[in-house]
């Protein structure tokens, strides 16, 4: 399979990030990394990366709300942190559900009414991962027929479904959100047999963008289309066990990789192809409401 993109068209940024590992952007445009240190850093309009805050721990999945506040994922400490840039040091959020507290928090993502949905993976083939939702500042379980190392997640664009990667055996899997929020049964998608799927985002085609910790490779996969190689390193240099996937830039046409095997992102462009705009919440939608 022949890649989309050759490696001499993609732009490497943020140079020096400690292992880059999650990636986000907030409304206002910017965007974020996160280290595997706890480093949360900031990339300026010009491809730098400075050191905005750390969780002291280890960040992997991050993800913003409509107020421009940042939840990372911390498997070290095992919490979802909140951080407001300009503020003080990253805040626990959630730690998982009383009595089940998390094994390893991976990726969240906001749905429209501002339910963040995150994936614990749990240990590499213990068969122990599941998907948790928090709502109003309460933590559930919300599914675990997924146990197999869920990864990376994604609201559809129509709010109806969440998109789930698991890594071992490599598989995209669907969830519907049914009105009542609890979930739907787990639906395969499509197995990516072969590699280790981590981070997932829509395209306006219908389509989706996964980057994959193994190989060093960005796939895109639609109904219609199948499994399609977007980029490909077999020398992990430009990707580098590329971990997650963000659509930014003008038009949402750009895509951004971390790449966790060396310290930079990769930028490249698909002609034709756009992201779908994340959902932002309000605070409103997220916090605990006082009686």
């Amino acid at each position: 399979m022949e890649p989309v993109v050759s490696l001499a068209a993609m732009d490497q940024l943020a140079q020096g990030i400690d292992h880059a590992e999650g990636i986000c952007m907030t409304p206002d445009g910017t965007i974020w990394v996160s280290g595997e240190k706890g480093q949360i850093y900031r990339v300026d309009a010009d491809g730098r990366a400075t050191e905005a805050t750390t969780t002291g721990g280890w960040t992997l999945g991050l993800a913003a709300d409509g107020a421009g506040r940042i939840y990372a994922c911390d498997p070290n400490h095992r919490t979802v942190y909140r951080w407001t840039p300009g503020g003080g040091a990253p805040e626990p959020w959630s730690t998982g559900v009383p009595g089940r507290p998390f094994l390893c928090p991976n990726w969240g993502a906001f749905a429209p009414d501002g339910s963040f949905y995150v994936t614990d993976s749990g240990g590499w083939k213990t068969r122990d991962g599941a998907v948790l939702v928090v709502r109003r500042g309460e933590t559930t379980l919300w599914t675990d027929e997924g146990r197999d190392f869920p990864n990376g997640c994604a609201v559809s664009p129509d709010g109806r479904e969440l998109w789930v990667l698991e890594s071992t055996p490599g598989a995209i899997v669907a969830y519907e959100i049914r009105p009542d929020g609890s979930a739907g049964r787990r639906r395969v998608v499509a197995e990516m047999p072969g590699t280790v799927p981590d981070g997932i985002a829509f395209a306006t085609d219908g389509s989706v963008v996964i980057a994959c910790y193994r190989p060093d490779a960005v796939y895109r996969w639609r109904a219609d289309l199948g499994l399609q190689l977007l980029g490909h390193d077999p020398e992990g240099t430009v990707l580098a066990a590329p971990t997650n996937a963000l659509f930014a830039g003008p038009g949402l046409g750009e895509i951004l990789v971390p790449n966790i095997g060396r310290w930079h992102v990769t930028r490249f462009r698909v002609p034709g192809l756009a992201g779908v705009p994340l959902f932002y919440p309000p605070a409103s939608a997220i916090d605990r409401q006082e009686a």
